[in-house]
């Protein structure tokens, strides 16, 4: 590829036509699993699911299947769990944090900085994809001051904001950790 990698990992690609896949992952959030099942704009999906399924290789279902997601699943179709951790928590754990985030489920977010081991003084929830403002960052910054904590947000909320906005604040993001990453490997084994 032109800018030197040799492998592309894309996120909300799968129903793009234009796009030549070796891989495709159909990754499902074990709390909401598929919505109420109901196209967008009655629902959260895109396409049904056994469209999106059928041009697949895997199911990744993330967290306890709590929506019932994997009976809805063709009975072929492979399916690795995994489980969301938070990473570059650590230097955070025990003190007080402000968190603040723009992503889809915010509260995950929190809820991961809570089960880390951190004390979160208060947060704030933001729309998805939130281009914040310099005001919306200053009062970010008071009421964590008020607080008397850390100002606490996600990678995708940091890469919104300039490095002067970032100044002080940490970033802590989520990894996934494999059920089997035997079968996650065998898996990408078979890509060309």
């Amino acid at each position: 590829m032109a800018a030197g990698a040799q492998v592309l990992v894309m996120d909300d690609g799968l129903q793009n036509p234009t796009l030549a896949k070796d891989l495709s992952l159909l990754v499902i959030d074990g709390a909401s699993g598929f919505g109420n099942g109901r196209l967008i704009p009655a629902g959260p999906l895109r396409e049904p699911v056994a469209a999106a399924a059928a041009r697949c290789r895997a199911a990744v279902l993330i967290g306890e299947d709590r929506a019932g997601a994997r009976a809805l699943l063709p009975s072929g179709l492979p399916v690795l769990r995994a489980r969301l951790v938070q990473r570059e928590v650590e230097p955070l754990v025990g003190s007080r944090a402000f968190a603040f985030a723009g992503i889809g489920l915010p509260d995950k977010f929190f809820a991961g900085l809570r089960t880390a081991g951190v004390d979160l003084a208060g947060t704030w929830a933001f729309p998805d994809h939130h281009p914040y403002t310099a005001a919306e960052i200053s009062e970010v910054r008071a009421r964590a001051q008020a607080l008397g904590a850390v100002p606490v947000t996600t990678p995708k909320d940091a890469a919104r904001l300039s490095p002067e906005l970032r100044a002080g604040m940490r970033v802590v993001g989520v990894a996934l950790a494999w059920e089997d990453e035997a079968a996650l490997a065998a898996l990408l084994a078979k890509v060309e």
